[in-house]
């Protein structure tokens, strides 16, 4: 039998966390999406993140698997 794995998917943010990097995974039709970048708002059950590229992603707060706070990004080479 080929061992089996488990992952133990948690949300450790708040909206304390906003200003702060965080790593999210949020479920969508057909899986799941990840976003990484600073927490700029989490109003009305909608967090919004800004990523390195600049753009924004909405994601509504029911639709959260997993999130935590990560340290912040290295510096561009």
């Amino acid at each position: 039998m080929a061992p089996r794995f488990a992952a133990r998917l948690v949300v450790t943010i708040t909206p304390a966390d906003v200003g702060r990097r965080v790593t999210t995974r949020r479920a969508v039709p057909g899986g799941f999406r990840d976003a990484v970048g600073v927490l700029e708002t989490w109003s009305g059950g909608v967090l919004t993140i800004r990523k390195r590229d600049g753009s924004l992603v909405e994601i509504a707060e029911d639709t959260l698997v997993a999130a935590k706070v990560v340290p912040a990004a290295p510096p561009a080479r």
